[in-house]
């Protein structure tokens, strides 16, 4: 910027800042400074500046919200602490059992303070920042890894570009919603009718479409709005103490709250609270489908811990189900990857909870029976948020003279094989196992799922196409597939073909735990099919392993164990994984006599605050190979903590418990001498 007069500089750099400053009042706080004359003659002397000075144009400046060039796809960007869901109550009950789980932990009656907050309908998004500027914006995606939006984020008013106040965090990520408001939505719909367009469903479903535009003026042109609900990355010298602190926080560098966020005492005023909002709902100007409630203090947060999926210590509040009339005109038989028969109703098609349905779920043959059910009934469609709809209840009076009763199959739709009902299950499976086509093409798109053999480009329709026009019948004959055979089939180009004869090849690489998951035995996800391999350490003793051996271990029970022993029982299923291994897919053993000389076996280990040598995964892979249990709170029984820049409560309770600490370079040393 050598080459620009200075005051030019200090003009432009001016406007930047008050323009900013405007579209803060405006958009976050509702509060406009200026008339939107002044505001539009500012910005058009901002344009000029950097029409005449091109180099001199920020990332923080105004005009930068307008778009870009479109791009040609989105890339992926992996969240460095996963994005969570939410575990959900329906009910006071069971809003009352969440709060007796957290006291269960705590050990402790105390009352417990909460922040309630609307559950927004929108889009959950992560937003980075380091010294205060925006660097990406990734979308949820499957919670580990999100498409990378920044460039259509960067058009949302309400996002700032720049965050301002006192105390920036270093590295702050943001989470939040973005939203379309009922106004901008009728607006949007308003407009597409005047044009021939197709509207869009509901706010969600066009705050959604609109972040995923790969044109990013289209996203400009659309009134997107967010809320920012928490954080994620959070490196600062001072860290507020609650949740209630980190969200003013927020506010005070730029992001809209929502303004019927609420601080209560106790569960009793969180039922109050629900009451409140679902008396006013019906009049907000956009979607919620329901409140989140949040233990306040972050300490007790960190002492609270995750599940596998979501926090302990929040939970979501849903609103009563909406219900809509219509008729049921069929029933189908459905055959999943375990052999489950699922009946699905085909409804005429009805507008409810948002959108239009017109199937539903009957769940198994006990479900039909007491709903009564019978084709051509009028029945009662339940849709709450994004559950599966459901058939709530039959219209007696109004049943047809000519309904025929719903008559579930003795032999698979698909197969032809027995159906059969373990004793306990409500669920009939067809017995026909891999052999069985609808249960084939589930198992071969739960083999290639990016958690397990992650084949990418092996998508769902190709998988169905492979079995039907038979080019394969189990998943061992992916890996007989070449170019010839793949080229033949409809809508396969040459190019796509090689290209998934490559990740089919890159696949044959894989770990233990990976493979296990990958074969689809029942109840055996991600977690047990590591604690399998970690415990065994080849499948040949898996195989052999009774039901008393398994139960020694942790994370299996008498069901799941059972369900382990029939699986490598059955010859078909060896006789695939014989095919796989002479197909060349491969791992390594884990040794076990290694296991028993892990130096730190037995130690639990704590990782706090944000690395920056190395991520906290991978830290974690580091500990968990020399043995050590890495737990997500500080207790008594903590061995040592790792606190990286911005660690917060967890090193203080640490020093408080007189637990060894050692810092990021430090750790990196330690875990040098293992090497």
């Amino acid at each position: 910027m050598s080459s620009i007069p200075e005051n030019i500089l200090r003009q432009y750099q001016d406007l930047v800042e008050e323009l900013n400053n405007h579209n803060h009042s405006y958009y976050v706080l509702d509060d406009p400074t200026v008339p939107d004359i002044e505001y539009d003659r500012q910005l058009r002397e901002l344009q000029s500046i950097e029409g005449l000075y091109p180099d001199i144009i920020t990332l923080d400046s105004p005009s930068q919200r307008v778009g870009g060039a479109a791009l040609s796809s989105f890339s992926q960007i992996k969240h460095a602490l996963p994005m969570l869901s939410l575990d959900n109550a329906f009910n006071n009950t069971e809003l009352q059992e969440f709060e007796r789980r957290l006291k269960d932990r705590l050990n402790s009656n105390d009352d417990i303070e909460y922040v309630c907050e609307p559950k927004l309908d929108g889009a959950a998004v992560s937003l980075l920042y380091k010294d205060g500027a925006l660097i990406y914006g990734a979308t949820r995606g499957d919670g580990s890894v999100g498409e990378d939006i920044t460039t259509n984020v960067r058009t949302i008013r309400s996002v700032p570009l720049k965050l301002h106040g006192d105390n920036i965090p270093s590295t702050l990520e943001v989470r939040g919603e973005i939203y379309l408001p009922l106004s901008g939505f009728d607006a949007l719909n308003a407009a597409a009718l005047l044009s021939g367009d197709k509207t869009f469903v509901n706010p969600r479903n066009a705050a959604a479409g609109s972040l995923r535009q790969l044109d990013s003026k289209v996203t400009a042109s659309r009134p997107l709005e967010m809320c920012a609900y928490s954080v994620g990355q959070y490196l600062a010298d001072r860290v507020p103490e609650t949740h209630e602190g980190m969200l003013s926080a927020l506010r005070g560098w730029g992001f809209k709250i929502n303004d019927l966020v609420e601080t209560v005492k106790d569960i009793a005023a969180c039922e109050n609270y629900y009451q409140r909002l679902a008396e006013r709902r019906e009049s907000l100007p956009y979607d919620i489908d329901g409140i989140v409630y949040k233990v306040n203090s972050l300490q007790l947060q960190e002492r609270l811990g995750f599940v596998a999926k979501a926090p302990r210590w929040a939970i979501a509040r849903k609103f009563p189900a909406q219900e809509e009339m219509t008729q049921l005109i069929d029933v189908e038989f459905q055959v999943g990857r375990t052999g489950a028969i699922t009946p699905v109703a085909r409804l005429e098609p009805v507008f409810v909870g948002g959108v239009t349905v017109s199937n539903a779920t009957l769940h198994n043959g006990d479900e039909i029976n007491r709903l009564g059910v019978q084709i051509g009934d009028t029945v009662i469609i339940r849709r709450a948020g994004d559950v599966i709809p459901q058939i709530a209840k039959v219209v007696l009076d109004r049943r047809p003279e000519n309904a025929l009763p719903v008559v579930f199959p003795e032999r698979c739709p698909v197969c032809q094989s027995m159906v059969r009902r373990t004793d306990g299950e409500a669920v009939a499976r067809c017995s026909g196992g891999l052999f069985c086509g609808a249960q084939i093409k589930e198992a071969i798109k739960h083999f290639a799922s990016r958690k397990a053999m992650d084949i990418d480009g092996l998508g769902d329709r190709l998988v169905e196409l492979m079995v039907d026009e038979s080019v394969i019948f189990s998943v061992a004959d992916l890996y007989d597939l070449n170019v010839d055979k793949l080229v033949k089939l409809e809508r396969m180009a040459e190019k796509s073909a090689s290209n998934l004869i490559v990740a089919i090849a890159a696949s044959k690489k894989t770990t233990l735990a990976k493979f296990l998951y990958a074969l689809g035995i029942r109840e055996v996800g991600e977690a047990t099919a590591h604690t399998l391999a970690k415990n065994f350490g080849s499948i040949e003793l898996i195989a052999k392993a009774s039901v008393d051996e398994l139960l020694e271990i942790d994370d299996v029970g008498p069901i799941v164990a059972r369900y382990i022993v029939n699986f490598f029982q059955n010859p078909d299923n060896l006789s695939i994984i014989q095919a796989l291994r002479d197909a060349g897919v491969e791992w390594e053993d884990i040794d076990l006599s290694s296991l028993e000389a892990q130096p730190l076996k037995g130690q639990t280990w704590v990782l706090t605050g944000g690395m920056e040598i190395m991520s906290r995964a991978e830290a974690k892979d580091e500990l968990q190979a020399l043995g050590a249990k890495v737990a997500s709170s500080v207790s008594a029984k903590t061995t040592q903590v790792v606190a990286a820049p911005g660690a917060g409560s967890k090193l203080t309770k640490a020093k408080t418990l007189d637990i060894a600490v050692m810092d990021e370079q430090q750790f990196v040393s330690f875990l040098a001498n293992y090497k």
